[in-house]
């Protein structure tokens, strides 16, 4: 992938109320540093300058949230009415998330659920990071779960690796990476949570592959393309297949469509959003919804 510019945005759906980027690496969804200019939000008025919204906490409403370092799809909602179908499903847990990542070390079981509730780490130095519960310093932790599928076994850069796919099935602040950390798996080039010791990768290895938002009248569903290839990073070197990732997609997408016919019938239509200004309780809502997503 090319280097991060103010008018390469990646699109990989888009309809009058919705857009799925593919978010470039290292790239803020949005800074209130005057010097930062290149995050989503400045590519996305870039692009699209009419759909911008002064009146929203972000001049974009996003669905859920990515890190920093986690490329992948994100979702855009262009309304307030548009945003509360996409909140509906989030809320209902009948969004479909799923991540490709490339930890350290060989993964010795093909399929693990990780539970391990998390909070917030309180230690002195580390308050910018989470930790599993047990942990000194363990603030407030919640149940938080995790499946995680081994693709492939191999190198990078000689080191041994393992290639899985992970699933969210709860939305934890730093959830993926916490729950890799915690089976003694980090994720590559995390140098937050392997202690500031990963450095050498040109990234982090995590990425935002697979979306479906089951949005009444326009469901939404992308991939968004494998950037853990031997063609994209020679340093990638697989030595033993395992799971398919295309069948696992396809599984996925199976139990979602179930999830979907059997769960509770979305809230009725309050009819269409009315032009006000975002009040500031409603703003710390919208950033309370999107941290209880990041779980990248």
């Amino acid at each position: 992938m090319e280097p991060p510019s103010i008018d390469k945005l990646s699109i990989l759906y888009q309809s009058a109320d919705f857009l799925v980027l593919n978010k470039h690496w290292d790239i803020r969804i949005d800074s209130k540093m005057w010097y930062e200019q290149l995050t989503v939000q400045g590519q996305l008025k870039h692009q699209f300058p009419e759909l911008a919204d002064p009146d929203t906490y972000y001049g974009f409403r996003f669905c859920h949230q990515l890190d920093f370092s986690t490329s992948g799809a994100l979702c855009v909602a262009f309304s307030k009415a548009a945003a509360a179908k996409a909140y509906a499903c989030f809320k209902d847990r009948l969004v479909t998330k799923a991540y490709l990542a490339v930890v350290r070390g060989h993964v010795s079981v093909d399929k693990v659920t990780i539970n391990c509730a998390i909070g917030k780490n309180t230690t002195e130095g580390l308050t910018h990071m989470m930790c599993t519960e047990g942990t000194q310093g363990c603030q407030n932790p919640k149940p938080s779960q995790t499946e995680l599928i081994v693709l492939q076994r191999g190198l990078y850069s000689g080191d041994p690796v393992t290639k899985v796919l992970l699933q969210p099935l709860t939305g934890r602040t730093h959830q993926l990476r916490v729950h890799c950390s915690s089976l003694g798996h980090p994720i590559v080039g995390d140098f937050t949570y392997s202690f500031k010791t990963d450095s050498e990768p040109y990234r982090m290895m995590l990425h935002a592959y697979y979306l479906q938002i089951p949005i009444e009248g326009q469901p939404i569903e992308v991939t968004a393309s494998d950037p853990f290839t031997p063609a994209i990073d020679s340093k990638w070197e697989p030595r033993q297949s395992v799971n398919s990732l295309a069948l696992i997609i396809e599984g996925l997408r199976a139990r979602s469509l179930r999830a979907v016919t059997s769960g509770s019938p979305a809230p009725p239509s309050q009819g269409p959003a009315q032009p006000s200004e975002e009040t500031e309780e409603q703003r710390e809502m919208c950033v309370e919804w999107l941290n209880e997503w990041a779980v990248s």
